[in-house]
């Protein structure tokens, strides 16, 4: 039989890897021109963005595969009790990759898997992570395609007039921290949670 997947543990090391970007960020900012810091923060909210996405879809495989009856509760199929987490994967997945589109998205995928009132629904849509949620999307889309649309729901997320950058909004006034430890608080949350 299986072993069921940790989403403790997938909630653990995402915190590790947080952890990390912001080590890295505080030891190669240091004499770095203005311009580069910038960078440092733009390449920083993509690598944050990719493993809070990692989370979201270790997490969301994790509760199928811990326990099939809530993807039953989606979907009004049956499913066999014990599934490998790549089959568990490829239901989420299919043949291409976990997305979302922003953090209404990510609560409409989660409840595609889950029924509404499942630990992932209910901290992802707790208050204290909107702001969060939306900034690290928004923020994240701009510095990886910097497009006119990316640009508005950047600065409608952060709540500004104008943004030359990503990065530039982020490396201020510890932005980047704060979004990182609220992104590891959700984590901590899900973790609380989860039952393996």
């Amino acid at each position: 039989m299986p072993r069921k997947k940790s989403v403790k543990h997938s909630a653990d090391d995402f915190k590790t890897e947080v952890n990390k970007i912001t080590s890295f960020l505080a030891s190669v900012s240091t004499g770095q021109t203005d311009e580069h810091v910038t960078w440092l923060h733009n390449y920083a909210i993509i690598r944050l963005y990719k493993e809070f996405e990692g989370l979201m879809l270790d997490a969301l495989v994790g509760a199928v595969n811990n326990d099939t009856s809530t993807l039953a509760a989606t979907t009004d199929v049956e499913f066999p009790q014990h599934l490998t987490d790549e089959v568990c994967e490829f239901l989420i997945t299919g043949t291409g990759y976990f997305d979302f589109k922003g953090r209404s998205g990510l609560i409409k995928t989660l409840k595609s898997f889950v029924p509404d009132a499942h630990y992932l629904v209910t901290a992802v849509k707790k208050p204290a992570y909107k702001t969060t949620l939306e900034q690290l999307t928004t923020l994240r889309n701009f510095a990886a395609h910097e497009s006119s649309s990316s640009k508005r729901a950047a600065i409608e997320a952060i709540g500004a007039t104008r943004l030359s950058s990503s990065g530039s909004w982020l490396k201020r006034q510890g932005r980047f921290t704060t979004i990182a430890n609220q992104l590891k608080a959700l984590a901590t949350d899900i973790h609380a949670n989860a039952p393996y």
